[in-house]
């Protein structure tokens, strides 16, 4: 089998991993083993389910993302049926064992660190969030003091924002719509101007699958695994399809302007 890993290839399975919790407001912590997120060619759609708003929040697939008040959510799991879809999150920006995790559908309310959020859309590569309280909308809303990234955590208000002028930066630094990005699978990390990198986690031309991880301010915000030609995945806010997989590069078109 034509398969390597690289580097961050362990650390988004460990992302990955998760599901088993109960639905609904608030849910509870998890008392059974996790279970990995179910491969795109399990994932029968549809591919979204709901309407994202255009200043939510978007938890992309493998990844976590830091909330006003020191909190954080993940998105750690996908189900679909092929009528239905269902999203698990995780508390926490990061992946720690025994957090509490809760089974969501469009509409569903949570609970994270005391302020609340409604699920508008999940889609197989992510979960948008709408936070309930306006001062919480604000502060997710506010621009940076800097555009300029520093690299490490302090790129936080770069990468957990919904500021439009932090999106379209981001925006501007890939390929126009139409155009192709390539991500070399030689384990190098390829870096964009609001703290995104990118790294082809791993290749693998028999299966045609592949794994793309995604970092900003020292936390893993995507980790796509086994994802096949035609499968979407978003990065910063721009909408990619896989559109090769080689032994050399992931290629991805950039599908929404």
């Amino acid at each position: 089998m034509s398969r390597y890993h690289v580097a961050g290839s362990v650390l988004a399975v460990l992302v990955l991993a998760g599901c088993g919790s109960s639905a609904g407001e608030g849910g509870g912590g998890s008392t059974t083993a996790p279970e990995t997120t179910r491969t795109a060619a399990e994932d029968r759609g549809p591919v979204c389910a709901g309407e994202a708003p255009q200043d939510g929040v978007h938890v992309l697939r493998g990844g976590g993302f830091l909330l006003p008040g020191g909190g954080g959510v993940q998105y750690a799991g996908a189900r679909a049926d092929g009528t239905t879809r269902e999203a698990v999150l995780r508390d926490g920006a990061r992946y720690e064992a025994g957090r509490r995790e809760w089974t969501v559908r469009p509409g569903s309310r949570v609970t994270v660190s005391g302020r609340a959020y409604t699920v508008r859309q999940i889609c197989s590569y992510r979960v948008v969030l709408e936070p309930r309280a306006a001062g919480d909308k604000a502060a997710l809303a506010a621009p940076p003091e800097s555009m300029e990234p520093e690299g490490g955590a302090g790129d936080a208000p770069l990468c957990f924002t919904t500021d439009r002028g932090v999106r379209a930066s981001a925006a501007a630094g890939f390929p126009a719509k139409g155009e192709e990005l390539s991500l070399l699978g030689n384990g190098g990390v390829q870096r964009f101007p609001t703290g995104l990198s990118l790294t082809v986690s791993y290749l693998d031309t028999d299966a045609g699958t592949a794994g793309i991880a995604g970092n900003c301010a020292a936390v893993t915000v995507a980790a796509y695994e086994d994802v096949r030609v035609g499968d979407p995945v978003e990065f910063a806010g721009v909408l990619f399809e896989v559109s090769a997989i080689t032994e050399q590069s992931v290629r991805l078109t950039r599908t929404s302007a």
